[in-house]
């Protein structure tokens, strides 16, 4: 995977990646999310190793945010109806090009980036146009390690030493 030497910008979905896609709601209308630890602990490291990590989802939940915050991801987009748009918003902050990105989404709301980015990611139960247009398909559903087992190969093969 040649391509991963071109990456800087590691974009991740929720529902379906960082989750297993299931949402719960309460009597008393609030959300609930599942999210798997060692996935977080993956996500956790890549800055260490010179990644900028994100978050862009079509969905809105304070529990993202929260997430978020616990992992140190501080570009958090939520509500994108339009997931380019905001990628190209983060493109622009740090001058970077889509060979740049790598996005790792589930579903037929990620297609618009998985097409340009630079290494397409998804996780084993992805929607099949999904997984058929992605450079990399996790042996790992969503929520079940499939973001862990990205981060360890960015990690794996990257350029930058941990700091």
């Amino acid at each position: 995977m040649s391509k991963i030497k071109n990456i800087k910008l590691v974009v991740f979905d929720v529902d379906g990646v960082m989750t297993n896609g299931d949402i719960s709601y309460c009597d008393d209308g609030r959300e609930i999310k599942t999210f798997n630890a060692k996935d977080g602990q993956g996500l956790s490291l890549l800055p260490r190793y010179g990644y900028i990590t994100a978050i862009i989802t079509a969905r809105k939940s304070d529990i993202v945010e929260r997430r978020a915050n616990d992992l140190g991801i501080t570009h958090v987009y939520q509500g994108a109806k339009n997931k380019l748009e905001a990628l190209n918003e983060l493109l622009k902050i740090y001058n970077l090009e889509l060979n740049n990105v790598c996005y790792m989404g589930d579903d037929l709301p990620d297609l618009c980036i998985l097409d340009k980015a630079g290494l397409s990611c998804c996780p084993h139960d992805a929607v099949d146009r999904v997984k058929e247009i992605s450079m990399f398909v996790s042996s790992k559903d969503g929520g079940r390690g499939a973001v862990r087992e990205l981060c360890d190969l960015l990690i794996d093969n990257s350029s930058s030493s941990e700091r």
